[in-house]
């Protein structure tokens, strides 16, 4: 049996601290906490994120790398953050390699892995009946992760992990409205209607309907 855990916060005791630490940057950088341009000290974060200096300069590394963060000589880290531009090519790029993922995930996934995605679903439903927003964010996730592993590309993958990273925090402000988890489920129900009929072009329709519909979510477009 394929396992797939949501955790419930974005921390987890599991993994090293500076990759913790990393995950909380990112969000409050991606939902605008920590503004551009304003400066990190590796003091303030200590004091602010309660950890020491060794895992603060790894995640600051980190963030350098992915482009969050610039590091500029003589003068310490800077917030780069994320344009809307920045988001709304990221959610174009998520598209292109989610339809492609979906379309060989169809073709390729295991049984294990189909047993996995409809639980998954059905967890959906559950958490949509309870209303629970949360939960059902962490499941979406899932979701999505399965159809991203079954299509059995790593380098898919990886890309589509890394965009969908950046989009997660994407307007968590925002306010929801009371069809919002309905609407959410349904767009899923016809990507995993797809899976089970295994009709490549049914399932790769409705994930371009559903990511264009979360960057209009998402980027109050």
């Amino acid at each position: 049996m394929v396992l797939y855990k949501y955790s419930e916060d974005i921390t987890n005791s599991s993994l090293p601290l500076s990759n913790n630490l990393y995950s909380m940057l990112q969000r409050d950088i991606l939902m605008g906490k920590l503004k551009e341009g304003e400066k990190l000290t590796e003091q303030r974060l200590c004091d602010e994120y309660s950890v020491s200096r060794t895992p603060v300069r790894e995640a600051l590394r980190q963030l350098e790398i992915n482009g969050l963060v610039e590091n500029i000589p003589n003068r310490g880290s800077f917030v780069v953050g994320m344009s809307e531009r920045d988001i709304r090519d990221i959610f174009d790029l998520r598209m292109v390699n989610e339809v492609q993922a979906v379309r060989w995930a169809i073709q390729r996934i295991t049984e294990e892995e189909m047993t996995a995605l409809e639980e998954t679903f059905e967890f959906m439903e559950f958490y949509t009946m309870k209303n629970d927003i949360k939960k059902m964010t962490n499941i979406n996730k899932g979701f999505h992760q399965i159809i991203s592993t079954a299509c059995h590309n790593r380098m898919l993958e990886h890309m589509i992990s890394s965009y969908q990273e950046y989009t997660r925090y994407v307007g968590e402000e925002r306010k929801k409205s009371d069809d919002y988890l309905q609407i959410l489920l349904e767009e899923h129900r016809k990507i995993f209607k797809a899976f089970t009929e295994k009709d490549e072009d049914a399932g790769a329709q409705a994930m371009k309907e559903h990511i264009e519909n979360s960057k209009k979510r998402q980027c109050g477009l």
